[in-house]
């Protein structure tokens, strides 16, 4: 009985959490964070940033010492020189235990630079984000926008079926009163078919649209709704009369040029790296060494010669215990010394390294002036665009303007008998394709100047 409230209790949560993820509209910024948070790619990158903090780790390791300890165990079948020099012929079991440490004192200063090269490599992967950041974000408004966009056309769609089913009925009511031609009802019924037609397709372009935005977040796509944004261009001007200013910021801070830059960086370390097998390396190791070793069926004892007899004159010999503790006590030694390692040649690979990272230092020199012409053009594009965009809808603020007073004007002659339906759809079709022109300079406006707010790091979800 427990369990099966339990069940109930689950499947009224989920049905409850279920309605709750469909109502839920989201806004612009909740798109962009929501990206930027759960992107595969964004997340990836993240996980990229920490392999260079671990590859920063790994350079500082280079500096510490290196301590080794070993352990060995043998056996030793017919003759064989045992621990104290001797020529021994029967068969025997040892072990042996080391441990060594290590320090590398110079090394053309490889060390210093692989540790300044790590550091260049988290700056980089940070930079390789924001790139990847912006790019994301960019593309969710985009997105965003194009969403509305379609729920505009599709307004407009609908005002365009209402006003047709209108006209047809008024049209009907004249032919079946015989003051219009059954010709005029069929020129009603192809419009109203037209923009019935156009609607779907504008609906269907939202659904698509919704479809985008959600790929791009990576949730499904079942229930998926954003916020109407009413869009206001009463004042539609630019806030810049020239690309200069845009472009003396966007060189001195966009990710893009940062990143191009720390490449030339990590080239002249690159350089300095290669440069450093030229000169000698130095090195200090200590270390402790002991052993054991037992002769196979025999005690572990050691013959000590402790006096000679006074008659015979042959040597009286004690024999010691000399097991594991013993052995491994009296065997026990140290080293210490220093290491000096002088390059002479090595078959020409050095200067070839040498050589191949300044050609690579020169190539990455002349990427970043690409990088910086690509970016030139990609702002003077941008504000050029954002240019455009607005006389196109100052433009086709007034044709849709004018379509609409003409469009009225016709309507009244055909009211009065004056014009024909064939006459009145001409002028309402361009009435139509003067709001489509007019939504598209719409929105392509707002998106061009969401671009040039974009090269100037300013918030685009506002």
């Amino acid at each position: 009985m427990k369990t099966k409230k339990i069940i109930q209790f689950t499947l009224v949560f989920l049905v409850g959490f279920t309605a709750f993820a469909q109502e839920k509209k989201w806004s612009l910024k909740e798109s962009v964070d929501y990206a930027l948070q759960n992107n595969i790619t964004v997340r990836q990158s993240q996980l990229d940033q920490q392999i260079a903090e671990q590859d920063l780790k790994s350079a500082k390791g280079n500096f510490l010492p290196t301590v080794n300890a070993s352990a060995s165990q043998n056996w030793n079948f017919g003759s064989f020189i045992d621990q104290n020099g001797s020529r021994i012929s029967r068969d025997s079991r040892g072990n042996g235990f080391g441990l060594n440490a290590g320090v590398t004192l110079f090394n053309g200063f490889r060390n210093t630079n692989l540790q300044k090269q790590a550091e260049l490599g988290i700056e980089s992967s940070k930079i390789q984000l924001d790139i990847l950041k912006n790019n994301i974000s960019l593309n969710v408004v985009n997105a965003y926008l194009n969403i509305l966009f379609n729920r505009e056309a599709v307004k407009q769609a609908e005002e365009q079926v209402a006003i047709s089913q209108k006209s047809l009925e008024q049209v009907q009511e004249l032919v079946d009163a015989g003051a219009r031609a059954s010709a005029d009802l069929l020129v009603s019924k192809s419009q109203l078919a037209s923009d019935n037609e156009r609607l779907v397709n504008a609906e269907n372009n939202v659904v698509l649209s919704l479809l985008n935005l959600s790929q791009l977040l990576q949730i499904p796509s079942q229930g998926f709704d954003i916020q109407n944004v009413d869009i206001d261009l009463t004042e539609a001007v630019l806030a810049y009369n020239n690309s200069n200013e845009i472009l003396s910021y966007a060189l001195d801070n966009r990710p893009e040029i940062k990143g191009a830059q720390l490449n030339i960086d990590n080239a002249e370390l690159n350089y300095q790296i290669a440069r450093s097998a030229y000169l000698p390396s130095l090195s200090f190791g200590v270390g402790a060494s002991t052993s054991y070793q037992h002769l196979q069926g025999q005690d572990d004892v050691l013959p000590i010669v402790t006096g000679f007899d006074a008659t015979s004159g042959e040597a009286i010999i004690e024999l010691q215990k000399n097991g594991f503790a013993e052995q491994i006590e009296n065997n026990l030694g140290y080293n210490v010394g220093f290491s000096l390692n002088v390059p002479i040649f090595n078959g020409l690979r050095t200067d070839a390294n040498v050589k191949r990272a300044e050609i690579s230092k020169e190539r990455i020199v002349l990427a970043l002036e690409q990088e910086k012409q690509t970016l030139t053009a990609n702002v003077e594009q941008a504000f050029a665009d954002a240019k455009a965009s607005l006389i196109q809808y100052e433009a086709s603020k007034i044709s849709l303007e004018s379509q609409e007073l003409a469009f009225q004007n016709e309507q009244d002659k055909y009211d009065l008998g004056v014009s024909t339906s064939f006459q009145l759809e001409q002028v309402r079709n361009r009435l139509i394709n003067a709001q489509s022109s007019f939504l598209n300079a719409k929105y392509n406006y707002v998106f061009k100047t969401k671009v040039l707010d974009f090269y100037l790091d300013k918030p685009i979800t506002e």
